[in-house]
């Protein structure tokens, strides 16, 4: 894998040190949320308290207190139809997301559903935070959008593939 997913630049083909530098400019935050999103994933799924549609620390529980407070309290509705099924797809979302962005495997699809994960969120869980910067949740939905916009230029399956795709062409 040679980290990169093409093109040369500079005299003689040569990248500058500067863009040798932006090769690498997202890579801490890829980690960071890759990281982030596998243990947040994991620890949902081994918390059995929080699977539950009942009791204190559940996802129930925690749908029924901000419902009234959310931004579009429907999307609250929705998810206390099956709190259980909505934690499990919550869990395996971040999970799935996480991975995708540490391997660097569809990364910007994988940035978008961290992004989709961070809105609803925001919209629901977070929404009531005040000031708005107390709330976690729109931070990390800024965070997955360079992601999305730019993916997964180095150390990524998505480079390795790119680059496999070009030497067959």
């Amino acid at each position: 894998m040679n980290g990169y997913g093409g093109g040369s630049y500079g005299p003689g083909g040569r990248r500058t040190p500067k863009e040798q530098a932006g090769r690498y400019a997202l890579l801490p935050l890829r980690i960071f949320l890759g990281v982030t999103f596998v243990y947040a994933g994991l620890d949902k799924l081994t918390d059995g308290a929080f699977l539950a549609a009942d009791g204190a620390g559940s996802i129930g529980a925690v749908m029924r207190g901000v419902r009234d407070s959310s931004a579009i309290p429907a999307l609250v509705d929705l998810a206390l139809k099956s709190p259980e099924g909505f934690g499990y797809a919550i869990a395996i979302g971040e999970l799935l997301v996480g991975l995708g962005t540490l391997v660097g495997l569809w990364t910007r699809l994988a940035a978008l559903g961290g992004a989709l994960i961070s809105l609803s969120l925001w919209l629901t869980v977070s929404w009531q935070s005040t000031p708005y910067y107390y709330g976690n949740d729109l931070p990390y939905l800024m965070a997955w959008l360079p992601l999305a916009l730019a993916g997964a230029t180095v150390f990524s399956a998505d480079a390795f593939l790119a680059s496999r795709r070009r030497r067959t062409l």
